[in-house]
Order: structure tokens, then sequence, then C-alpha cells
């Protein structure tokens, strides 16, 4: 299921995967993600116990070219938003940041905030750094 996730909706494609341990390296334009299912016979990984949702409180920044196509996709499947898209602008130092964003959350609770970068401006707020 998250697998159909990240390749059908949001546009990951499988660099190299072996489905015989449940495991998938995903790539999006550079950004990468490693799937796994979970293994009780090899709990190597495990820092804890896992309880569903298991990405509570954790979101996953992913650039993309455009989130059109994104959104399209999960319209179309049905997928509801964490957050609707936003322009959002960030600061770094003397400089903003701007993106267009939305959040979603993937079939194991965790939130995916994709981006969609819009440019940059000076800061003018100096009191604030």
């Amino acid at each position: 299921m998250s697998l159909r996730f990240w390749c059908n909706l949001i546009g990951f494609s499988v660099a190299f995967d072996r489905p015989e341990t449940g495991f998938a390296y995903l790539d999006l334009d550079g950004a990468q993600v490693m799937l796994e299912q979970r293994n009780t016979a090899d709990d190597q990984w495990v820092t804890g116990p896992l309880e569903a949702p298991l990405g509570r409180g954790i979101n996953f920044q992913i650039k993309t070219p455009t989130l059109r196509p994104i959104l399209d996709r999960l319209a179309k499947a049905g997928c509801p938003l964490f957050k609707e898209p936003e322009e959002a602008w960030y600061r770094a130092n003397t400089v903003e940041f701007g993106q267009r964003q939305l959040l979603v959350m993937d079939p194991d609770g965790y939130l995916l905030r994709l981006i969609e970068n819009i440019g940059q401006r000076p800061f003018s707020d100096t009191t604030k750094i």
C-alpha cells in the first residue's frame, strides 16, 4: 500500500527493490526514500515500540518542480490532504525563501510536505535575526 502511494500518487519511481524482503529504494528528482516492511525476525532498525500510526511527529519535505500533477493524482485517488496548498515564506538569516506547499499523510502516518520553490526575497525585519 505505501509503495503504491509513494509511486502512483506522489510520483516516485523504484530505483531498485528486493521484493523478497519487502524493500524498495525510491527516487523523485534526487530525493530518495527507502521503504521496508517490518521483519520481526530482524529488528536491527527498531529503536522502540512500533505502534500505529508509525509516523507521528515527523514530516518530510520533498521538493518537486511543480505540485499540480501530484495534486491531480491525489484528488483522482480520493486521498485527503492534511493541509491544502499554500504559499509560505521561511527566513534563513537575511533572506526569505518562498514555496508553495501542501501536506499529505502516507498510509503509515508519515506527513509529506511537498514543495515547489517560488523564489526568494530579502528579509526586512532585522530585529528578528
